[in-house]
């Protein structure tokens, strides 16, 4: 078990072990994570930073992950999603609520899904959902067939991530649905 900071998801030897289905993210990302003890002259500042009851200066954040190759129960739970045609209509999501379909990346076929609930469970082709859809990724529902820039064969493929309208988007781990 090994815990990181949620972006060494895209560090190319992480991402391969959690791609091959070799290590995953542990049960707990963020907030679970209760913190850090700090020596004495760390500055405490933030919501985050306290003292506990036994004099110990904790940091928390929310920026941190369990990565390990131990299985547990939440990783095998399906994420509970809406059609695409729900999503449209109900999403919580300002972006996404009232538009007549989901954006595609110029620069590959696949469509823009910017928050792991809003993934459609009707949609078979490829989709870009944000890195920290692998707190919720179950393997049996879901194959992961890279990161935005992980070698990945796309054409017109520039190496740093995919585009959205003339402009790049924070990286992307690209996804499909299994056959059921």
């Amino acid at each position: 078990m090994i815990i990181g900071n949620i972006n060494c998801i895209s560090y190319k030897e992480i991402f391969q072990k959690i791609k091959e289905n070799r290590a995953w993210l542990g049960n707990g990302m963020g907030r679970w994570i209760s913190g850090f003890i700090v020596p004495e002259s760390y500055d405490l500042y933030g919501t985050e930073a306290r003292i506990d009851e036994n004099g110990n200066r904790i940091i928390a954040t929310n920026n941190c992950l369990w990565l390990t190759n131990l299985d547990h129960g939440r990783r095998h739970q399906p994420l509970p999603l809406m059609t695409m045609e729900e999503n449209l209509k109900y999403s919580k999501h300002k972006e996404i609520q009232g538009k007549k379909s989901y954006d595609k990346y110029d620069n590959y076929d696949a469509i823009e899904v910017s928050f792991t609930d809003a993934i459609p469970s009707d949609y078979r082709g490829a989709m870009g959902v944000p890195i920290s859809f692998l707190d919720k990724y179950n393997p049996e529902q879901f194959e992961i067939l890279g990161m935005d820039d992980h070698r990945m064969q796309y054409p017109n493929w520039r190496g740093r991530g995919p585009d959205l309208n003339g402009k790049p988007v924070y990286r992307r781990i690209i996804i499909k649905h299994r056959k059921k």
